[in-house]
This record gives structure tokens, sequence and C-alpha cells, in this order.
């Protein structure tokens, strides 16, 4: 009963959030963007990420059988899908076009829609790691007024999108073994540091070109990483002194 108070609380979050954005309006682009080219690049690789229908996703939740979660993951869907409007807007204003597709996010999907509910959601957890330092260096890096705005938007949905993956996920492994849960953690990990490899390969130059080193990135991404994997599987030790 707890958990879906909890749920509904995300619920009338996700509401609120989608209110406010609906009175604010989007950013104003009639003065254009400009960007660019490695960020133009980077841009349009985050923008495909960002665009999926989330109906696999919809669908587990779903299957899950609690209807309040159900309800808060399609807020969320929603969320991510003006992300990619945004950025889509971001790009025509710029004079660019967006891309079909890029390997990076085939790959990404086929990860997270492999098995159930708690796989995908780890995968997802790992993309909002990667999305808050990379939204943030957007946002305080590039010296164009509608990239700013746009960045900071969506950073501000990314971080609270975190805690809401978190609480699933902690609800999910409740019930995990002990001897799983260093393997679990483990697999987890790995997933990470594969992320972040990517993005350091993939967007190393809009990185350079924002003022964000690899390091600096890399490191902000797994001090990002730490409370989620402690909170949602935290040792069996913790778990016996509650």
């Amino acid at each position: 009963m707890r958990d879906s108070a909890e749920f509904t609380r995300w619920t009338t979050e996700f509401e609120a959030k989608a209110r406010a954005r609906a009175r604010a309006g989007d950013p104003d682009n009639a003065g254009g963007a400009t960007l660019h080219p490695d960020l133009v690049r980077s841009i349009q690789r985050f923008q495909v990420g960002e665009s999926g229908d989330g109906a696999h996703l919809i669908a587990k939740a779903d299957a899950a059988g609690d209807p309040v979660y159900a309800a808060a993951v399609r807020l969320f869907v929603a969320e991510e899908r003006n992300h990619a409007r945004l950025l889509l807007n971001l790009l025509h204003a710029a004079g660019e076009k967006p891309i079909s597709g890029h390997w990076t996010d085939a790959i990404f999907v086929r990860l997270r829609r492999g098995l159930g509910l708690r796989l995908e959601l780890m995968v997802l957890s790992v993309a909002e790691v990667i999305a808050v330092p990379y939204y943030r260096a957007l946002r305080d890096g590039a010296r164009d007024p509608l990239t700013t705005r746009t960045a900071a938007l969506i950073l501000a949905d990314e971080q609270r999108h975190i805690p809401f993956h978190t609480h699933r996920l902690r609800l999910a492994f409740a019930a995990t073994p002990p001897v799983l849960r260093p393997l679990i953690r483990a697999t987890w990990w790995a997933i990470l540091y594969a992320a972040i490899l990517v993005v350091l390969l993939d967007h190393g130059p809009a990185l350079r070109q924002l003022g964000s080193t690899r390091t600096e990135f890399a490191r902000t991404a797994r001090a990002h990483f730490i409370p989620i994997c402690a909170t949602a599987l935290p040792p069996h030790r913790m778990l016996l002194s509650r």
C-alpha cells in the first residue's frame, strides 16, 4: 500500500511538471541557434536516443501489475519524448536535420529490451546517469542561449528520473537472494562503464567544445551511479540492519 502511495506521488509530480511545461511553453527559437559541427553530431545522437515510443517499457510496467506505477511510467515516457522534441527544435533552429538512427542507440535499445523490467530499468538508470553530466555540460558550456535553455529544461527532468527508477529498482530487488547481489551489481557496473566508454569515444569532441574533459565526465557519471546502486541493491548486511 505504501509503495502505491509513493508511485501516486510520482504520478502527481509528473502531472504537475507537465502542466508547468504547458504554461511556460517552449524556449523561444525565433533567433535561431549557433552550434559547432561537433555539437550538432552529438545532439543528433542524443535526440535519437530520446525519441523512442517507450512501448516495451510501458508493456512491462503494465505486466508488473501496479496500475499506479504503470501510469507513472507513461508520464515518464512522455517526458522523454518531449526531450526528443526539444532537441529536434534546437537542431531545426540551427538549420540542421535529425538523423534516423545510430549504432549506439540500436545497441542500447536491444540491451534494455532483452529481458524483463528490472534489466530495462537498470539500463535506463545508466542512461539517466550519462544524461545528467552531458546536459549539464551542454547547459554550462554552450555559448548559444537556446542551447543553454533547452539543456537546462532537459537536465531538470533527468535529475528527477533518477530517484524514480531507483525507487522501483529497490522494490524489484528486495527479494533478491544475497548470493546473487554481487553478480547483479557487477553486471550493472559493467553496463555503466561500457556506456561511459561509448560516450567518451562518440561524444569526446563535443565535450571538448563544451569545456568538459573525458575524465571529468566519467568521474561525474560514476559519482551519480554510486548512490543508485547502493540504494536499489544494498548489501545483505544493510538489509539485516533495518
